[in-house]
């Protein structure tokens, strides 16, 4: 049974490129890709390391 809460991120764009994260679980956060949200992979990372992660991020599209 699937224990994570996943919401859509808010800067997924339209174009099918979204990821979904839960936060819900203590110690971990779960990604994952909307297009495959059963039977496909669930990234799982502890709170340090996801907030190193999103750091690296751009907030927008092409801002890199």
């Amino acid at each position: 049974m699937n224990c994570f809460d996943f919401v859509k991120s808010s800067y997924s764009s339209g174009s099918g490129e979204c990821v979904e994260a839960a936060v819900n679980v203590p110690g971990v956060v779960a990604v994952r890709d909307s297009k495959a949200p059963v039977g496909g992979p669930v990234l799982r990372l502890a709170p340090h390391a996801w907030a190193r992660l999103a750091m690296c991020l751009p907030l927008t599209a092409g801002a890199r």
